[in-house]
């Protein structure tokens, strides 16, 4: 059971909590358990396309039993003119949970301000921490915990690695991270990831982050909504593809969030290698959300 009624950002739970959540994700993916959430419903609300977040939560939730709503843009009155603050209220008075995939962090905070039940954030600009929910349980698997495991994040500094950058923090995980120099780690994060005694190593190039890397993780560069810097933003990651080339002095896993722009980020060869634990990660998707879904409904 947590504390927190709402999860907007990883350090929204305590350490403690976080590794209870990745003991209770390992458990039921393992077969150990089977909670219920028996007539429970799921609110989902996307202003943003999805492929995993959308079908892990509905069939996460259709797999403890109870039932998921997906609510896009076209389906409601969210940003056709109805404050989020009256959408937040009126869905409390009818599902037991809110998942919401937004471009605006600030507007899930209001949801969240305003909800009388959990809100959980499917992701934002500012962060995915569902994400680093199940890039920690993947890491824990491949590596059998995070003692001595060495990540490294090679890429932009975007929602997705800050996320990752407080969670590894929490989890006691070392980091160390290449990003050019505008697309860098927010420096609240940093901040924030050091009050938990795993402030990141900030590397000059990605060549330094992987040198002793136990597992390299990057995303995309151009993120929904940044196709108009398309072209600043490819001239700017010059020399930071994660491909061969880059990996062939260590061993290291891979792992990348998807969808992967091959040929960009990460090359084809790469993601198709025996290195990959990207298919690993998305399954993990269902199974850390399943756990987080059953500590929040669980009171």
């Amino acid at each position: 059971m947590l504390e927190t009624t709402h999860f907007l950002d990883i350090d929204d739970l305590t350490t403690t909590e976080l590794h209870h959540v990745l003991d209770r994700a390992a458990a039921i993916k393992a077969g150990k358990e089977d909670p219920r959430l028996e007539d429970q419903t799921l609110g989902m609300l996307f202003e943003k396309p999805s492929t995993r977040t959308r079908i892990s939560f509905e069939t996460g939730m259709t797999q403890l039993g109870g039932h998921a709503i997906f609510l896009g843009p076209e389906d409601i009155q969210l940003g056709h003119g109805e404050p989020l603050s009256d959408t937040s209220r009126v869905l409390s008075r009818y599902v037991d949970v809110v998942m919401a995939r937004l471009f605006d962090h600030e507007d899930l905070v209001e949801i969240a301000d305003y909800a009388d039940v959990p809100v959980v954030n499917g992701l934002t600009d500012d962060a995915h921490p569902c994400q680093t929910l199940a890039d920690l349980l993947t890491i824990r698997e491949a590596f059998g915990g995070f003692e001595d495991v060495q990540a490294a994040w090679v890429g932009d500094g975007n929602n997705v690695g800050q996320s990752f950058v407080l969670g590894c923090a929490m989890a006691g995980l070392d980091l160390t991270v290449a990003t050019p120099e505008e697309y860098g780690i927010d420096e609240e994060v940093l901040a924030h990831a050091a009050e938990y005694g795993g402030e990141p190593t900030i590397a000059e190039t990605p060549a330094q982050a992987v040198a002793d890397a136990d597992v390299v993780y990057t995303d995309v560069w151009i993120s929904m909504g940044q196709e108009d810097e398309r072209d600043e933003k490819i001239a700017a990651f010059e020399g930071y593809q994660v491909n061969e080339g880059l990996l062939a002095e260590t061993d290291a896993e891979v792992m990348h969030c998807l969808p992967a722009h091959r040929g960009e980020e990460i090359s084809h060869d790469v993601l198709e290698s025996d290195r990959a634990l990207v298919w690993d990660q998305a399954e993990n998707r269902l199974h850390a959300q399943k756990g987080l879904l059953v500590e929040l409904l669980n009171k």
